[in-house]
C-alpha cells in the first residue's frame, strides 16, 4: 500500500476508475490542462484525453446540467465545482432535476453522477471559499452526501460514489488535502455509503463527527482519556443517509453524546442527529445532548477563522459539561 495524502488518494482513484470504465468523464473549471485548483485531477487529461477530461467554461449550472444529461444517457460523469461556495449556481439543476429524475421517470432513468467540491474552512481562503453547506444538500430527497476524513476513506468512498446509481455530493475537506498521509489500499477499494466508522472505542461518552472535525475529536478524546474519561469517536463518513444504527448503539452504550461539525449550528446535521437520538435513546441518556459547531454567521475571513470553527478545547469543555451533569 502506498502512503498518500487525501488529494493524492482522490487523484489515484480517478485514474484507476477512469482506466476501468470508459463511461466515466471528469468535467469542470481547470480540471484538464491545469490539473485542478488543488491538483486533484493532475495527469488525467494526459492519460485520457480532452474528450474525457473536459475543461468547461466558468458556469456551474452548465457543468452540472451537462453532467445530468450525460448520466441519463448512460455515462458516469464526475463534475468538479472549484469551491463549495460556488455550488449554489448549480443548485437548481441538482434540486429540480438530478435528485428527482428517478422519481419523475418512475424508475426508468437514474442520474449516476458525482459532484465533487473542496469543502470547509482551515486554509485562510477568501469569501465563498470556506463554507460548509452539507445540510442544504442533505435536506434534498434523492441525494447522498459524503464527506471523507482520511485518505483511505476518500478513496473508498469516492469509488462507491462513482458506482452509485444516483447522484452523490462528494465534499472534500480542503484543510485535509495535504495535512497528513496514511497507507491507502491499492486497486479496487470501496467503503460502503451510509456506514459509519468507530474510530475510537469508549464507554463513557460518544463523539459523533465527520470530515475535518474528526482529528479535532480524536485530540479531544485523547485529552479526555488522560482524565479517565473514555470517549467513543464515531466518524459518519456519509452525512446522508447517516448510520442511525451505529449512533444509537454507541449512545445506548455510553449514555452521553457530543456532536461536532464545522457548519453553522441551527438546522444543521447535528440537530437532526440529536433529534434521532432523542427519539431512540431517551431512556439511555445520562445527560443532555451537546453540540459543538460553527456559529450562525457568514464564514469569516482569515483573521477570525479560528474563533468561529470548533477546536479540541471546545470539544473537551463539552465533554466536561456532559460528564459533570
Amino acid at each position: 500500500m502506498a502512503r498518500l495524502s487525501m488529494v493524492e488518494a482522490i487523484n489515484t482513484t480517478l485514474h484507476e476508475k477512469m482506466a476501468k470504465d470508459e463511461r466515466i468523464v471528469v468535467m469542470g473549471e481547470d480540471v484538464g490542462v491545469d490539473g485542478g485548483v488543488f491538483r486533484a485531477t493532475v495527469g488525467l487529461i494526459e492519460n485520457f484525453g480532452s474528450t474525457r477530461v473536459i475543461d468547461t467554461p466558468l458556469g456551474e449550472s452548465a457543468i452540472v446540467g451537462a453532467a445530468i444529461g450525460m448520466a441519463i444517457y448512460g455515462m458516469r460523469p464526475i463534475a468538479e465545482i472549484q469551491f463549495e461556495g460556488f455550488m449554489f449556481k448549480a443548485f437548481d439543476q441538482v434540486y429540480s432535476h438530478a435528485s428527482r429524475m428517478r422519481h419523475r421517470s418512475q424508475g426508468l432513468y437514474g442520474v449516476p453522477m458525482v459532484i465533487r467540491a473542496p469543502y470547509g474552512a482551515g486554509v485562510r481562503a477568501l469569501e465563498h471559499h470556506s463554507d460548509a453547506p452539507e445540510a442544504l444538500f442533505a435536506h434534498v430527497p434523492g441525494l447522498k452526501v459524503v464527506i471523507p476524513a482520511t485518505p483511505s476513506d476518500a478513496k473508498g468512498l469516492l469509488s462507491s460514489s462513482i458506482e452509485d446509481p444516483d447522484t452523490v455530493i462528494f465534499l472534500e475537506p480542503k484543510r485535509l488535502y495535504r495535512l497528513f498521509k496514511e497507507e491507502v489500499p491499492d486497486g479496487d477499494y470501496c467503503v460502503p455509503l451510509g456506514k459509519a466508522k468507530i474510530v475510537r472505542e469508549g464507554k463513557d461518552i460518544t463523539l459523533v463527527t465527520y470530515g475535518g472535525m474528526l482529528s479535532i475529536c480524536e485530540k479531544a478524546a485523547h485529552h479526555a482519556a488522560s482524565e479517565g474519561v473514555e470517549a467513543e469517536v464515531v466518524d459518519l463518513r456519509t452525512v446522508w443517509p447517516f448510520d442511525v444504527d451505529a449512533i444509537v448503539a454507541s449512545v445506548n452504550k455510553t449514555g452521553r453524546l457530543v456532536i461536532v461539525h464545522e457548519a453553522p449550528r441551527s438546522f444543521g446535521v447535528g440537530a437532526e442527529i440529536a433529534a434521532t437520538v432523542a427519539e431512540r435513546c431517551l431512556l439511555s441518556m445520562l445527560a443532555p445532548i451537546k453540540r459543538v459547531t460553527g456559529y450562525d454567521v457568514i464564514p469569516p475571513l482569515s483573521k477570525l477563522e479560528d474563533y468561529n470553527y470548533p477546536d479540541s478545547e471546545r470539544v473537551v469543555r463539552a465533554i466536561h459539561d456532559s460528564m459533570q451533569f
